[in-house]
């Protein structure tokens, strides 16, 4: 809130160089703002009384703004990049699979490795589960399991991240 929409009695008030000012009467502290030409700013106003400072509004937004940009651009944003699988992979094939899994995982991103069953295929799930092991096993050196395989309608799905040192 700004100058006139502070609508309480008193406010504590900081000066426009950062100085305190004690407790004031919002119209006192809007005259000193208005002598100042800037804004009187509610900063805090969950505080008893509400803090209020004289600054001027327009370069306080732009700040907050900045700093806002500044706090996204350090931010890490992690992807969930899908490999799927069928029952009837051959080795040569889940090698190449389990090596485009290990160039997502260096880069920061989570796996999601499906495992897909189509007609007859859902007869065999239990020997399914070790073509999920033997995936992980050619990247344990790098990833770690983040949810352990789980059957979900049709497929199974585990989650592999990027293994902390």
């Amino acid at each position: 809130m700004i100058n006139e929409q502070i609508r309480d009695k008193e406010v504590r008030l900081i000066g426009e160089d950062g100085e305190q000012l004690g407790v004031v009467a919002t119209k006192d502290a809007m005259k000193l703002a208005k002598e100042a030409n800037l804004d009187l700013v509610k900063i805090a106003p969950t505080a008893k009384p509400p803090v209020c400072k004289i600054i001027d509004y327009g370069k306080y937004r732009y700040e907050l703004a900045r700093k806002e940009k500044e706090a996204k651009k350090k931010q890490k944003v992690t992807d969930v990049k899908e490999i799927r699988l069928s029952p009837n992979i051959d080795e040569n094939d889940l090698n190449t699979k389990a090596n485009q899994a290990r160039k997502f995982i260096t880069k920061g991103d989570k796996v999601k490795v499906s495992l897909r069953f189509r007609g007859r295929e859902m007869a065999h799930m239990s020997t399914s589960r070790q073509i999920l092991d033997s995936f992980y096993k050619c990247l344990e050196d790098v990833a770690v399991v983040e949810k352990p395989a789980k059957l979900e309608g049709r497929s199974m799905i585990m989650y592999l991240t990027e293994k902390r040192q």
